[in-house]
């Protein structure tokens, strides 16, 4: 249980961190406007499904685990 208390404390860390940056305007130019990322807007109408940002926020969170867990 010692290490589910550790890795709870680096998750939570770690998201504090990307908060911050995230909140001071660090990923406002790019961050959903990747190419592949779908944008429809239409009169009275706008759908945003950034797939591909999507995909790389899973690429980088899926590395930190594997790097935590060796």
């Amino acid at each position: 249980m010692p290490e589910l208390g550790k890795i709870l404390v680096i998750l939570g860390v770690a998201l504090a961190l990307l908060g911050l940056l995230l909140w001071s305007g660090w990923g406002r130019g790019w961050l959903g406007h990747l190419p592949g990322d779908v944008r429809v807007d239409r009169e009275g109408f706008s759908l945003r499904f950034p797939i591909v940002t999507c995909l790389l926020a899973s690429l980088v969170i899926s590395a930190l685990l594997w790097l935590f867990r060796r």
